[in-house]
């Protein structure tokens, strides 16, 4: 397995990371601002019809999926130097839903699935904000995203993002800080820095999600762990 990780990730977290598979430090130049440059989910759009990647993502990183044999599907609209146009794959889709800002978003993330039900909402950057637990149910760091959720009958937690780091503004994203694969959710930092740690772990519990802390520090956005199996 392929773990995509900011580069700039504290190392204790990458050290941890790295029993769970071959950690690719990700960072780009001269394409966004410094401090989503790394960022994983900037550039990569997991979907149930396959992996959609951003055009102008770096030529060294289309060889390594290339190597390892995984597929990908490049998007039209090339990720740009400030939002909107650094939100362009910055979406959320998961078996059931596509949740995205479809004034900004890549179209061929819905042209691709498009038997999916889409959530419009007002946020650009949905998947630092949003995660998908197995169990349907979702952990979001914006109120708008999650009043939507809560309106189709979704079980949905707000994990306040100021507790969040981000270098370069006030706080960054809790989905930003997270990564998940299968039933195991990692997350860069200690969540005892996070208010809503207790109930955290008790709706991450009730998903059959288990919870391992990269380092004990505060919970940092890096853009989300994307983990990719070969």
């Amino acid at each position: 397995m392929l773990i995509l990780a900011d580069s700039k990730m504290p190392e204790a977290a990458k050290a941890k990371l790295q029993a769970y598979g071959e950690i690719v430090e990700f960072s780009t130049e001269g394409i966004t601002y410094p401090a989503i440059s790394g960022h994983p989910d900037i550039f990569f759009c997991p979907t149930p019809s396959g992996l959609i990647v951003a055009p102008n993502l770096p030529e060294k990183y289309f060889a390594l999926l290339n190597q390892n044999g995984i597929s990908f599907i490049k998007g039209a609209l090339p990720v740009g130097p400030k939002y909107p146009d650094s939100a362009r794959y910055n979406t959320l889709v998961t078996e059931r839903f596509i949740v995205q800002n479809p004034h900004i978003s890549e179209t061929c993330i819905h042209n691709l699935n498009p038997d999916l039900e889409m959530i419009k909402v007002r946020q650009g950057y949905v998947r630092c904000n949003l995660l998908a637990l197995p169990n349907g149910s979702f952990l979001a760091s914006d109120r708008g995203i999650k009043k939507l959720l809560l309106q189709r009958g979704l079980k949905v937690l707000f994990v306040d993002p100021s507790c969040v780091r981000l270098d370069g503004f006030e706080h960054g994203f809790f989905g930003g800080a997270c990564g998940l694969v299968e039933n195991t959710l990692f997350v860069c930092g200690g969540l005892k820095h996070v208010p809503e740690r207790t109930l955290i772990e008790a709706f991450t519990m009730a998903a059959g999600v288990q919870l391992v802390e990269l380092f004990d520090g505060p919970v940092t956005d890096v853009g989300t762990i994307v983990l990719l199996k070969t």
